[in-house]
């Protein structure tokens, strides 16, 4: 990222087309604090032409406004931690799914300590798994807010702490690969710029990213600008 922006001057307005499938949040938020430094007071957009699931969903509220079109999507921030099953193999786990399932057996228990499956299914859940998970969950909605504070609602009205929990609400969104489109992002109050599919500047848009798509293989990554183009 860094070698993306060496070329670009301070204070300068930036177009940052994203598309991921998420990631790590701590890289998230690095990212676009790098990015955010290089622009300044000048405008950022977030330009979205297939997705920006989970970690990029947190890195679009970094911006100004998110271009987005009828092709585009955003995610559910609610964190996923792969955790071992104690026979060698990484299972993803939902942070809000866990976190809710001990919330609803422990307070089964003490509504009734007779009750024999929630007792059962509470000594399944660990405590220090439940502490990561709190932690965890409780780190993306930090990050949520902060973006939507410093930047997209910054000067203007908007319940940031809102808008963040409800994008981890794991009753709204009932999968983390949920779609959010435009439509549900404008309903959430994200600032959202929509243009139309045949629009002009939305169709360059569109073939740039279907050039760099078509630019790399499976499992390989691009950044690119006009200065610079690495292929990881």
């Amino acid at each position: 990222m860094v070698e993306l922006l060496h070329n670009v001057k301070p204070d300068s307005n930036l177009d940052f087309l994203l598309h991921t499938g998420g990631g790590d949040i701590d890289a998230a938020e690095k990212l676009m604090y790098i990015v955010r430094k290089t622009v300044g007071i000048a405008r950022l957009r977030v330009i979205v032409p297939d997705f920006a699931k989970s970690a990029g969903t947190l890195m679009a509220l970094a911006a100004d406004a998110i271009v987005m079109s009828d092709s585009s999507e955003l995610g559910p921030i609610d964190p996923q931690i792969a955790l071992g099953d104690g026979r060698g193999n990484r299972i993803s786990h939902s942070v809000m799914s866990y976190l809710e399932a001990y919330r609803v057996h422990a307070e089964a228990v003490r509504n009734n300590p007779d009750d024999v499956v929630a007792c059962l299914m509470l000594n399944k859940l660990d405590p220090a798994t439940l502490n990561v998970f709190e932690a965890a969950k409780n780190r993306a909605q930090k990050l949520a807010e902060e973006h939507l504070h410093r930047w997209m609602f910054h000067g203007q009205k908007g319940d940031y702490t809102k808008v963040a929990s409800a994008l981890l609400d794991n009753k709204r969104w009932l999968a983390h690969g949920q779609m959010i489109g435009y439509q549900a992002a404008q309903e959430l109050e994200l600032i959202v710029e929509y243009l139309p599919p045949d629009d002009p500047v939305w169709r360059a848009f569109w073939q740039l990213y279907c050039h760099q798509r078509l630019a790399i293989k499976d499992e390989e990554t691009l950044f690119e600008s006009d200065y610079v183009s690495l292929c990881m």
